[in-house]
């Protein structure tokens, strides 16, 4: 395993295998007012960050917001009650 995997799951204890060869690395943290924050980030075969983006939850479970941060910062997206993006 190369140096670069065991930082990746060390810094995010959960993920999983993609069909590509990579892996979708997550880790959740807890905010203020039982909002959560979802930091995933998704690697190539080689361990090479493809995108890396947040999800906001609110306190019932609820996708409210994406930030997509790499490759190109998109900033806060609010999401649709019926699940697209604003």
């Amino acid at each position: 395993m190369n140096a670069k995997r065991r930082q990746n799951e060390k810094k995010f204890p959960n993920w999983i295998e993609l069909p590509n060869g990579g892996r979708k690395y997550w880790h959740e943290i807890k905010g203020k007012s039982d909002f959560r924050a979802r930091y995933l980030k998704e690697v190539d075969e080689n361990e090479k960050t493809a995108k890396f983006y947040q999800e906001i939850y609110d306190p019932e479970g609820n996708l409210i917001e994406i930030y997509e941060k790499f490759p190109v910062d998109l900033g806060h997206r609010k999401v649709r009650q019926k699940g697209g993006l604003e």
